[in-house]
């Protein structure tokens, strides 16, 4: 996966997270054509950015925290 690749998947997934539609790290990772270890790492790289991404147990999901 190049970098411009990265990013544009990187894109998608936090548009995933602020329409709360990402539920499930092992669904995303398939339609990436990638593991569930790089969608974490995509995550973490979303917080340094600094993005408040914060997983909600109750609702089994990933939310923008505002």
């Amino acid at each position: 996966m190049t970098y411009s690749e990265r990013k544009e998947k990187e894109g998608y997934l936090l548009y995933l997270i602020e329409q709360e539609r990402l539920t499930d790290l092992e669904k995303v990772a398939n339609g990436f054509g990638c593991s569930k270890r790089t969608i974490k790492r995509m995550l973490s790289e979303l917080r340094a950015e600094g993005k408040n991404i914060i997983y909600c147990r109750k609702k089994n999901r990933y939310y923008i925290k505002k």
